[in-house]
């Protein structure tokens, strides 16, 4: 009887693995010598996202439909899915969560619906993804927090929707500061930003400079681009804007490594100049440890850490910024940066602070004890610093000093004449 049920739990797994939702088309195509499982539902009747996909489905195409959202964990099932294309379809919505468990997805398109936002949170889900196609939607903002998510993407397509600006986040993301990138390491990116109401604006600008440069980590689907002074006036190429001013900032730091001492007070300044003209930003990095300072710096702060500075514009394009670090510590050891942003882009400088404890003294020889004089005189004098003790009545005693009072003797002279008549000190000097 068990047996007859297991065959039957097998036959159910093994019909739901080769059953096709309705409306759809299931077939298998080849990929070297693996057979890989594809689905395409293409039908206005669809209103949802069907729930009998097979579990073994490679590509997914969810196209012409009339599915207006996507819902929680609505992909679940679907663990080794790597293509997912719901194009063309009447999405408004997708709940953040609504990408659980694509663990293998490389390919996200969502093109021609009629998304007017996107959980970029969502995408934590999927760690594997490298295309994103968001073209032809109402997207009227990019968030500064979406660079957060799309680390690993290396194309991204968001042509034809309502974006004005792009974050500045979004830009230190795929071009690296200078310095910072290794040949042979630098990632490529393939960008669609055209057919967007864009602003004549300085990061948009310095986008399109940098993806003409030789070498550049930016590649763009389409260079010519229309942006406007303002919204509502009317587009012009970007390439004819009067945007020559803008200039991404560098950064001068007073000096890049100091050395001062425990307790002590330290005043760290850059310089910076670009246009506009940028803000500045301390940020404490990391700390120095050795062998000696350890035990100090166990309890340190987490970094990097955000500093509290002062900053003053010496006129348009120039500024400077200073950070105070009063009463030194071995925890305040560390390296410190000042980062400068504008429009045009981010630069940033790096400045070693390194904090030594005082020197010891070489030790000084002991100041001789009265004791330890009276022994050298004794031998200089032929005496002997210990007598025999005499035992004479405290009456004689008296009588001895009596007789003892020569006016031109200095006290320690007097203190030598008692002791070498073998009388003790403390009885003698008052």
């Amino acid at each position: 009887m068990y047996l007859l049920l297991l065959v039957h739990i097998f036959q159910s797994f093994l019909l739901a693995i080769r059953s096709c939702p309705a409306l759809c088309v299931c077939s298998y195509g080849n990929s070297g010598t693996a057979q890989l499982r594809l689905v395409q539902c293409s039908d206005f009747g669809i209103l949802v996202v069907p729930i009998n996909v097979p579990a073994d489905t490679v590509k997914l195409r969810l196209e012409k439909t009339l599915i207006s959202r996507l819902p929680r964990a609505a992909f679940y099932n679907l663990s080794e899915l790597q293509f997912l294309w719901l194009v063309y379809n009447s999405i408004t919505s997708i709940h953040p969560s609504s990408f659980v468990n694509l663990k293998s997805l490389r390919e996200l398109r969502l093109d021609g619906n009629l998304l007017t936002s996107f959980p970029w949170e969502g995408l934590r889900d999927t760690p594997q993804l490298q295309t994103l196609g968001l073209h032809n939607n109402r997207l009227s903002s990019l968030p500064a927090h979406a660079a957060l998510f799309l680390l690993n993407i290396t194309c991204l397509d968001l042509s034809s929707n309502r974006l004005a600006m792009l974050p500045a986040e979004l830009l230190d993301l795929w071009l690296p500061l200078p310095g910072q990138q290794q040949e042979g390491q630098v990632k490529r990116r393939i960008l669609g930003v055209h057919d967007n109401p864009w602003l004549c604006d300085c990061q948009i600008f310095t986008l399109i400079s940098l993806s003409m440069s030789l070498g550049s980590p930016i590649v763009l689907m389409d260079q010519l681009l229309m942006c406007s002074e303002s919204k509502g006036q009317s587009a012009m190429l970007l390439t004819k804007a009067e945007l020559s001013r803008c200039m991404r900032p560098s950064v001068q730091p007073a000096t890049t490594s100091v050395i001062s001492t425990l307790g002590s007070n330290v005043i760290l300044r850059c310089d910076a100049r670009g246009y506009p003209t940028p803000t500045l930003t301390w940020i404490k990095t990391s700390s120095y440890t050795d062998c000696c300072q350890q035990h100090l710096l166990e309890n340190s702060e987490q970094l990097p850490r955000k500093l509290d500075s002062y900053m003053q514009v010496s006129r348009v394009g120039d500024c400077w910024s200073i950070i105070s670090l009063n009463g030194l510590s071995y925890k305040d050891a560390g390296e410190y940066r000042c980062q400068a942003r504008n429009g045009a882009g981010t630069s940033e400088a790096l400045i070693k602070l390194k904090v030594v404890g005082v020197t010891r003294l070489s030790r000084l020889p002991k100041k001789k004890s009265q004791k330890t004089k009276l022994k050298s005189l004794f031998k200089y004098r032929n005496l002997n610093p210990n007598p025999a003790p005499v035992s004479t009545p405290i009456g004689k005693k008296k009588e001895m000093l009596q007789n003892v009072t020569p006016p031109s003797f200095n006290k320690t002279q007097t203190v030598l004449h008692v002791v070498s008549k073998g009388l003790p000190i403390d009885e003698t000097i008052k």
